[in-house]
C-alpha cells in the first residue's frame, strides 16, 4: 500500500531578518506564510519521493484547510484520511536570526477529538496494508494509543517523529512500542533528563546505546546539527553519520525530512546506516530553502529500487 503518516497540520508564520538580529528591537526583514506541521511536512516529503504516503490528519473547514489538502494532493499524497472540521489545524509564530535558527516561537495546537473518531471509524482500512505507520508521538494521548493498537494488531513496523519534547517525555513507555525514535540531540537530553550538548558525536553513541538498554527503547536516530547524526539501538549497535556540507538558509522542517528520509529507508530494506543517509541528504536539501519540505526526487536516487505507482 504506501507508508501512512499520522499528525498535524500547522500553518506557519516565519520572520526573517535583513541583517544581524537583534533581540528585543526592531528587525526589518520578510514575513512568510507556509503550509508546516511536523506529520504534513513528512507526509509531503515522502510523497516529494514520489511515494504516495497516505496521511492521516485535520484541516480547517475553510479556504486555507482547502488548499492544504490542494497541494498535498499535487504532492501525490492520498488525503482520503484527513478530516475537515473547525480549529483542525494549528499555528506556529517563528522568529529565526541571520543564520536561520529558531530565536523565539509560539505554537497553538489543534483540539484532535475528530482523529480519534477516525481512527475509531476506519483504522483498520488505514492501517490493515499499511508499509509502515510514522507518528507525531507527542499528539493526543488517546490518537497514539490507537494508532499503537493497531500496529500491533496487523505486525507494522511505527516510526516516530516529535513536535513538542515536553509532551512526549511523558510518555516513555509508548517508545518502547516505536521501532525507530527520532529526534534531536536537545530533545534526546529531555528524554533522558541530561545534557548532551557538549558530547561529541561518538560520546552520544555510547551513552545513548546504554540509555536505550535501560529504558527498554527499541532504537533511535539523534541528529546534532553540523556534527552529523547518531543511532543506536538496545541491542549495542551504534554509528554516526557525517552532516552534508551546505549553506543553511532556514533549518524549519530539516528534522522531518530526517525522519522521512529515515522512515523510507528502514520501510524499504535498508540497512539503519543507509536509512540515515537518505535522511540526511532530504534534511541537507530543506536547509537551503525558505520551504519546510524537499524538492523532488525519484526512489532510485536515493538508492531505492521501488515500484512507483502513477
Amino acid at each position: 500500500m504506501a507508508i501512512v503518516i499520522v499528525g498535524n497540520v500547522f500553518v506557519d508564520i516565519k520572520g526573517f531578518p535583513e541583517e544581524l538580529y537583534i533581540p528585543g528591537g526592531r528587525n526589518s526583514g520578510s514575513v512568510q506564510i507556509v503550509h508546516g506541521g511536523v506529520g504534513r511536512n513528512v507526509a509531503e516529503d515522502i510523497g516529494n519521493v514520489e511515494l504516495r504516503p497516505v496521511f492521516v490528519s485535520m484541516v480547517d473547514d475553510s479556504a486555507e484547510g482547502a488548499e492544504v489538502l490542494r497541494k498535498l494532493n499535487n504532492h501525490r499524497v492520498n488525503t482520503d484520511y484527513v478530516v475537515s472540521v473547525p480549529d483542525g489545524m494549528g499555528m506556529w509564530l517563528a522568529v529565526f536570526d541571520e543564520s536561520g535558527d529558531v530565536v523565539a516561537s509560539i505554537s497553538k495546537r489543534p483540539n484532535m477529538d475528530a482523529m480519534v473518531r477516525l481512527l475509531d471509524e476506519k483504522g483498520d482500512k488505514i492501517f490493515a496494508d499499511a508499509d509502515s505507520i510514522v507518528i507525531e508521538i507527542d499528539l493526543d494521548k488517546e490518537v497514539v494509543k490507537r494508532v499503537l493498537k493497531y500496529a500491533r494488531k496487523y505486525g507494522k513496523k511505527v516510526y516516530a517523529v516529535v513536535a513538542n519534547m515536553s509532551i512526549a517525555s511523558l510518555r516513555r513507555d509508548f517508545l518502547q512500542d516505536i521501532d525507530c525514535f527520532v529526534c534531536n540531540v536537545q530533545e534526546a537530553g529531555i528524554l533522558f533528563v541530561s545534557d548532551f550538548s557538549d558530547f561529541s558525536p561518538e560520546e552520544l553513541c555510547e551513552t545513548l546505546s546504554q540509555n536505550l538498554a535501560n529504558a527498554d527503547f527499541p532504537s533511535m536516530i539523534v541528529t546534532m546539527g553540523s556534527r552529523g547524526a547518531v543511532y543506536a539501538t538496545k541491542d549495542g549497535l551504534c554509528g554516526v553519520y557525517p552532516a552534508s556540507s551546505v549553506t543553511v538558509r532556514d533549518t524549519t522542517g530539516a528534522g522531518d525530512a530526517f525522519c522521512a528520509g529515515v522512515a523510507i529507508g528502514l520501510t524499504y530494506g535498508k540497512s539503519m546506516p543507509e536509512a540515515v543517509e537518505i535522511g540526511t541528504r532530504l534534511a541537507a536539501s530543506v536547509i537551503t530553502v525558505a520551504e519546510n519540505v524537499c524538492p523532488r526526487f525519484r526512489p532510485q536516487e536515493l538508492g531505492l529500487d521501488i515500484e512507483v505507482a502513477d
